[in-house]
């Protein structure tokens, strides 16, 4: 009828990349092709039982279907805490500093919403989640890269930007442990990033979605185990990766009561939170020994031992992580990341995410999921070692 139905944000917006990997793949599977997706980091192993459990015993509860409270039920929220200060000795005020979200990916995008002005800067990482350049989009801010590179191990280059941006910037993404590099930082790094927020008056955003997947005893920690990082900062969290949750959309954000406010003013006027059973299952989640978590992790190292050594027998230089259940995996021979990702697609039926569907310094690399079953990881080695990389 002659009339434009996108808003310029929806038409200036970039694709996301993960939706069109699942379209190709659907195309390749309506032609008979087993396709093995190492993508997307979409966890296959099931919940633990006990949460399960929990979930069945919440549904029979009638008064559960009424409406949630908008900051989640206290039942969930007092877990948050408790878990906070159980884990890192970080003491929260479950009414005024714990927010329950609907999965972190919306609490992102909503709290950029809730804090950002048109134009303002918000740094973010690159290589970096995309979510992150998505909801600085949405809040029509200005996105500037956080340089990151191998060389130093993917902690942030503070010092490689000018100090009139940090003068400019009101938001710093972090994501540590980091999808997609599989980086890990220590105290020192957070130290520095409170310490700059609190100089030039930023307020920090750590995700950290992939805290609970570690390996080797290594044990990732929280930003707000610094000194004074209340007064800058806010942490994301998420139970789709340590508890395999995903499709349950709960996560929790963290930290700063002003920013917390100002989400919540957002999420009160756009969604009534997440489905009661949803939320006591998660607490009953954070509130446990987490001997699950642990056990998760024990498959994920077996798969990550497993397709680090097949890799580099093939002569790829993979490092074996200490978190996430990511490879970060450079690129041999003459080919780009998207180049990389697409011969493996044809030729194997394999699919990897190119590294620079997380921002231009993800070229030369491509990220690959170990969220699938050891045969199926056995099945895409093999695969591999078919492909003609001279061709």
């Amino acid at each position: 009828i002659g009339m434009n139905m996108f808003s310029d944000i929806v038409q200036t917006m970039p694709p996301y990349l993960f939706s069109q990997f699942q379209k190709k793949k659907e195309e390749l599977i309506k032609k008979g092709i087993d396709v093995i997706d190492l993508g997307i980091g979409a966890p296959d192993l099931p919940p633990p039982s006990f949460v399960v459990e929990k979930l069945k015993e919440e549904l029979n509860e009638p008064t559960n279907y009424t409406y949630s409270p908008y900051a989640g039920c206290k039942e969930y929220r007092e877990a948050v805490a408790h878990f906070y200060e159980r884990e890192y000795g970080v003491q929260l005020d479950p009414d005024t500093e714990v927010l329950a979200l609907i999965g972190s990916k919306e609490g992102i995008v909503h709290l950029l919403q809730a804090v950002l002005n048109p134009g303002e800067i918000v740094l973010v990482p690159d290589p970096g989640y995309p979510v992150y350049r998505t909801a600085v989009h949405f809040a029509r801010g200005k996105s500037v890269y956080l340089p990151l590179d191998a060389e130093n191990d993917y902690v942030p280059l503070f010092s490689k930007l000018p100090s009139t941006i940090y003068e400019n910037a009101k938001i710093m993404f972090l994501n540590y442990p980091s999808n997609p590099t599989t980086a890990t930082v220590g105290m020192d790094t957070f130290a520095e990033a409170v310490s700059l927020a609190r100089k030039h008056r930023i307020f920090i955003v750590h995700d950290s979605a992939y805290s609970f997947v570690t390996f080797q005893g290594f044990k990732a920690p929280s930003i707000l185990q610094i000194n004074g990082a209340k007064e800058v900062a806010v942490e994301f969290g998420s139970l789709s990766k340590s508890y395999n949750m995903a499709g349950c959309r709960i996560g929790y954000i963290v930290g700063n009561k002003d920013m917390i406010k100002a989400l919540s003013i957002i999420k009160s006027n756009t969604d009534t939170c997440q489905f009661l059973p949803i939320q006591k299952a998660a607490a009953a989640a954070l509130m446990s020994d987490h001997k699950s978590v642990q056990a998760n992790n024990r498959i994920y190292e077996q798969r990550m031992n497993m397709m680090v050594e097949a890799l580099q027998a093939l002569g790829m230089k993979v490092q074996r992580p200490k978190a996430t259940f990511f490879l970060w995996i450079p690129i041999f021979k003459e080919y780009s990341s998207a180049q990389f990702a697409a011969k493996l697609l044809e030729e194997a039926g394999v699919i990897v995410t190119p590294g620079t569907a997380f921002g231009p310094s993800g070229e030369g690399y491509v990220r690959l999921s170990l969220s699938a079953p050891i045969e199926r990881l056995r099945q895409a080695v093999e695969r591999l070692k078919q492909v003609n990389w001279e061709a």
